[in-house]
């Protein structure tokens, strides 16, 4: 079970991870970047370095 939900995590982080890098490194064709991109990739990052922080390295919980 332990390794079920290690491979969870693993995978959450990645998502979420590219999903935050995608929409923070967004240019468009003029090579100026979304204001929605920037928000959601922002909203991304934090989901990210929490499952970072409170599912793999247990800091905060």
């Amino acid at each position: 079970m332990e390794q079920i939900d290690t491979l969870k995590n693993i995978v959450l982080i990645a998502v979420t991870g590219f999903i935050a890098y995608h929409g923070i490194t967004y240019r468009d064709e003029n090579g100026d970047t979304d204001i929605g991109h920037l928000l959601f990739g922002c909203i991304a990052l934090v989901f990210c370095l929490r499952f970072f922080f409170v599912d793999v390295l247990k800091v905060f919980g």
